[in-house]
Parts: structure tokens; sequence; C-alpha cells
């Protein structure tokens, strides 16, 4: 018993002399990321500028492309578009919808293309702008100028 108390306590002696080495050699950890600032979503009617949409056939696809700029004075929680086309008696001949991935920021121009697959029956089409807490009054310009990235 005498000899197994030894042995424990020699190993203890041993763990307290090589634990300071064994934790120097450890790399320090990474310095963390600043945490993301929590910014509050705007609520009511917002505002956004869109260009003109630009739809051209490609291939058996109608592909509309347009630029869009958050002019509100917050950021627009689940921002979406919706394009639908209609054939000449009204009726839905399809269409598409686009969802940014995060809050469209104040400011911020997003360029939006929307896909359909062409059917003879597409006569015009209608755009729906949504976001998650309240209505969007769309209106259309001739240019929107993107900012330039650093």
């Amino acid at each position: 018993m005498k000899l197994h108390q030894r042995t424990v306590a020699m190993a203890a002696a041993l763990g307290f002399l090589f634990a300071p080495v064994a934790i120097a050699q450890t790399p320090a950890p990474a310095a963390q990321a600043a945490p993301r600032k929590l910014i509050s979503p705007f609520r009511g009617d917002a505002t956004v500028e869109f260009t003109k949409p630009v739809s051209k056939r490609v291939g058996n696809n109608i592909v509309t492309t347009m630029t869009i700029k958050n002019t509100s004075p917050g950021p627009l929680a689940g921002f979406r578009l919706e394009e639908s086309w209609s054939d000449k008696t009204g009726n839905l001949a399809g269409g598409d919808v686009y969802r940014h991935p995060r809050p469209f920021m104040p400011g911020e121009v997003i360029n939006v293309t929307l896909t359909t697959p062409f059917t003879t029956r597409m006569n015009a089409n209608s755009y729906n702008f949504i976001h998650a807490n309240g209505n969007v009054k769309p209106k259309a310009v001739p240019k929107i100028d993107v900012p330039k990235t650093s």
C-alpha cells in the first residue's frame, strides 16, 4: 500500500514539474473577433429605388436583371422581389423570387437576376417588392450609381 502511495505522490510531483512546460508549448488562442453588433430592422413602409428591368430570352429561360438600392433609413429584414408573368387573359404564366440572404442595409446596392422558364403564354410581367416588417414603396429611376469598394 505504501508503494502505491509513493507512486501516486511521485506522479503528482512530476506532473506539477512538467505542467508549466506543457502549457508553455501550447499555442495561444487567437484573439476573438469583435462581437457582431445587432441592428434593429426597419419597420413600416420602406423605400427602394430600382432601374428599369431588362428581360432577355436566354435559351429556354427568360432572364430579368435590375439594380436595386435601399433608400430607407434602416436595414430591411427578409427583403425579397417577386416577378410574376401573366398571359393575355391575366392568368399566371410563371415567375421567380429573389430573397436577399442578409439584412438589406441602407444605401446598399444589389444586382438582382430572376430566371423564369419560357412559355409561349408569357405576355407581361409585374414585380412585387416585400420586406418582413411592412410594405415597400419602389421608385423607378434611370440610373443607380454603384458605390466603389476599396
